[in-house]
Parts: structure tokens; C-alpha cells; sequence
């Protein structure tokens, strides 16, 4: 009985370190922000893993036209495990430079299947399903995407609530960036309502899945596109 248990207990723990170390080290990248034509924005972002933990920040800061009205910079920063199933986020959090407005932190409670979350004068408990992403780590849990996955479907969170998403597979494409051509793999959120905002991705199939272009299309008509202008992963 004892070696049977200590079979299962060691064979969960070289997934779990499998899953750790299919992921890189480090990502070093840099989006433009697009919409009608237009550069409004530029993201950076850095991923890290050292063994089994992993930490993301992304900084969008407005530019252009944009920067003329709202002269902002917002930061997301993720953290937490990698376990057999990819990303497994502890702590969100999101701010802005300019103002206290659309601050969250969130923390993430798997034992007790909660997530903490504090804005505004809100601080409340809410469930956790198994598997929940935060609005940054959902990317990059396509690094741990299945090969010929034809439905991908997570709970995500903004810190505030979790909700479920769906991406379904739509077609492969060869996709020219400012930082270069990739044959990649192209999803779309399954949407049940014109309310839904809808979102494509484009994920490089030789960059260990990582998105290098983002369309987020707003239920008011607006599309603002996020494309890759320079990408380090090792």
C-alpha cells in the first residue's frame, strides 16, 4: 500500500515538474496597441519562471492621439505555480499611475476554493473553480495548449469576479509582424450574446504559443488591436 501511494505521490510530482520546465525561463515582449488605423498604446511585458513559480507584469501605456486626452499607464502583475496543468495564479493585481480608479488585487486561495478580492470599498471572498486564470495569466496559459486542442475553455478572473471563457480553434496562418512572420495557431472567444466582448489570438506555434496578435472587439463597436513589435523567450 505505502509503495503504491508513494508511486502516485512521485508521478504527480514529475507532471508537475514537467509541466514546469516545457514552459521557458524568461519572455521579454512588446505590443503596439492599435485601433481605427491608429497607434494608441504600447505594452510591455516580462514573463520569469525559477523552478515551479512564475511572475508576469505588463505595462500599457497610452500613446498618440490617446496620450493627448489620457496620459496613463496601467500594470498588471500575476504570480504564483506551475503545476501539471500550467499556470496556477496566488496573487492579481492592477493599477494605474494616475489614479486610485480600477485598482484590484485579488488573491488566490486553492485549499479553501476562494479567491479574495479588494476594490474600492469591496473586500468579499468569491468561489474559485479549478483552474482559474487572472486577465494576465490567461495568455500565457496557452503555452501549455494541447496539441490539436479544437476547444479551450477556462475560468478566468479580473480580480473582481471569475467568468467562464471559451476559445475554439478557427484556422492556421502564416502571420507578418514587426517582429517577424509566424506560422501560427489562430482561436476565438465563443461568445452567447451581442453584450459578450469578443476576442481572436494568434498564437506562435515555435514561440512556445505565445499570442503575437491580440483583437479585442467591444460590444459598442470598437476594435483595438494588440500586435507584437519585438519578442525574447528563451
Amino acid at each position: 500500500m505505502r509503495s503504491a501511494l508513494a508511486f502516485v505521490v512521485l508521478s504527480v510530482a514529475s507532471l508537475a515538474s514537467s509541466a514546469a520546465f516545457a514552459l521557458p525561463t524568461s519572455i521579454d515582449a512588446e505590443y503596439n496597441l492599435v485601433a481605427t488605423g491608429l497607434t494608441i498604446g504600447h505594452v510591455s511585458e516580462t514573463f520569469s519562471r525559477t523552478g515551479d513559480q512564475y511572475a508576469i507584469r505588463s505595462v500599457a501605456r497610452s500613446e498618440g492621439i490617446l496620450k493627448l486626452f489620457l496620459d496613463d499607464q496601467m500594470t498588471m502583475q500575476s504570480s504564483g505555480r506551475v503545476i501539471a496543468s500550467g499556470l496556477q495564479p496566488l496573487e492579481f493585481a492592477q493599477r494605474r499611475t494616475n489614479t486610485s480608479k480600477g485598482a484590484v488585487k485579488a488573491t488566490f486561495d486553492w485549499s479553501r476554493g476562494v479567491m479574495r478580492t479588494q476594490y474600492g470599498d469591496n473586500d468579499k471572498e468569491v468561489p474559485l473553480p479549478h483552474d482559474t486564470q487572472d486577465r494576465i495569466s490567461v495568455m500565457y496559459q496557452f503555452m501549455n495548449l494541447k496539441p490539436g486542442a479544437g476547444t479551450v475553455t477556462m475560468p478566468m478572473s479580473n480580480g473582481k469576479k471569475v467568468e467562464l471563457y471559451t476559445y475554439r480553434f478557427v484556422d492556421e496562418q502564416q502571420l507578418d509582424t514587426p517582429a517577424g512572420k509566424f506560422d501560427t495557431l489562430h482561436y476565438e472567444r465563443v461568445t452567447a450574446s451581442a453584450k459578450e466582448g469578443k476576442a481572436q489570438v494568434w498564437l506562435a506555434k515555435d514561440r512556445f504559443n505565445f499570442p503575437v496578435r491580440v483583437v479585442f472587439d467591444d460590444p459598442k463597436g470598437l476594435r483595438v488591436e494588440q500586435i507584437l513589435v519585438a519578442l525574447q523567450a528563451h
